[in-house]
């Protein structure tokens, strides 16, 4: 049950919010932070303000509304999504979006938003542009290997190529650079204790505790399982329908890929994740799949080597990721 005098649903863009409020109605302010300290004087302290998680553009908000004390939740939009197409919603506008978010504030028990610290913001920002120069690097790779497939045409092209090639990677380099320097300032324990689990790398061991705040955003590893999208769906109804498991894939996608990726490196040298991939397999099941679960357990061991405070070690480390 809601707790709070009033809800605001927030539909935030470029240039405006849009308000939707459970006893006011709609209103409209301008993204910046005269509009903010107007949007705030509509508020009391006993309101409660629910906006989508928008990459870059609910964040300003969010952090001058909780340093104002006014309690924030930040969703995720395709939890919101989902919320109206159970509503058979049809009508889709920023005035609608807004009066949909509350609605779903009002409905739901929405978790609080906690600022974060210029370590983490910084982090973050950083998370953000080494995977935008990661798609553009991968484009880069992919026209350098379609260059070389007509045979170098033009040497102007494919050397230009090379050339931003060269500067995305050490961008790259750099920004890794700076993330690790920035997280040893804080999380340098969190680092080592995640590092240790056989599968776990740096990057991914960074990006871990960037995502999570120091695994403070989580209480059970199920939520951090499901916030990654690592989390099988099943389809199934009566008698005729049995579609595949799949994950669920809602969460956040480059973490997503990470554990992937390091679940190969686990099935060889991690002897829980061995012996599942192993045992799922020998069911019959696709490789593809063991390598999910294998991703899903080396989630919960570094959520329970991080909570735990204590070094990965095999024979205790799987009974510490049931709890």
């Amino acid at each position: 049950m809601n707790k709070y005098k009033e809800t605001f649903g927030v539909d935030i863009s470029k240039d405006v919010f849009d308000v939707n409020g459970s006893v006011c109605g709609y209103s409209q302010f301008k993204n910046d932070t005269s509009g903010f300290n107007l949007f705030l004087k509509s508020l009391s302290q006993d309101s409660l303000v629910v906006m989508e998680a928008t990459g870059y553009y609910h964040y300003r908000l969010a952090q001058f509304l909780y340093k104002s004390s006014i309690p924030v939740s930040v969703v995720n939009p395709l939890s919101v999504k989902r919320f109206l197409q159970m509503k058979l919603a049809k009508v889709k506008t920023d005035k609608s979006d807004a009066k949909a978010i509350c609605h779903y504030g009002l409905s739901i028990e929405v978790p609080l938003y906690n600022s974060l610290t210029e370590v983490q913001a910084e982090c973050l920002q950083l998370f953000r542009l080494m995977d935008s120069y990661l798609k553009k690097r991968t484009a880069t790779k992919n026209k350098l290997h379609g260059e070389e497939s007509l045979g170098i045409p033009s040497k102007y092209v494919y050397r230009s190529l090379q050339r931003d090639l060269k500067h995305l990677n050490k961008e790259v380099k750099g920004i890794e650079e700076r993330l690790l320097a920035l997280v040893k300032q804080e999380q340098q324990q969190q680092l080592s204790l995640l590092t240790s689990i056989p599968g776990i790398g740096i990057k991914t061991a960074l990006f871990l505790v960037v995502i999570t705040d120091g695994f403070t955003k989580f209480e059970k590893a199920s939520e951090l399982c499901s916030y990654v999208g690592i989390t099988p769906t099943i389809r199934e109804s009566g008698s005729s329908v049995r579609g595949k498991s799949r994950i669920s894939k809602v969460g956040n996608q480059k973490l997503r890929n990470l554990l992937f990726l390091c679940a190969f490196n686990a099935c060889k040298h991690n002897r829980a994740c061995k012996a599942l991939y192993d045992r799922i397999v020998a069911k019959g099941k696709s490789k593809k799949l063991a390598l999910i679960a294998v991703a899903n357990k080396l989630l919960k061991q570094a959520f329970a080597i991080a909570k735990s405070g204590l070094p990965y070690d095999e024979n205790h480390v799987s009974v510490l990721a049931k709890v």
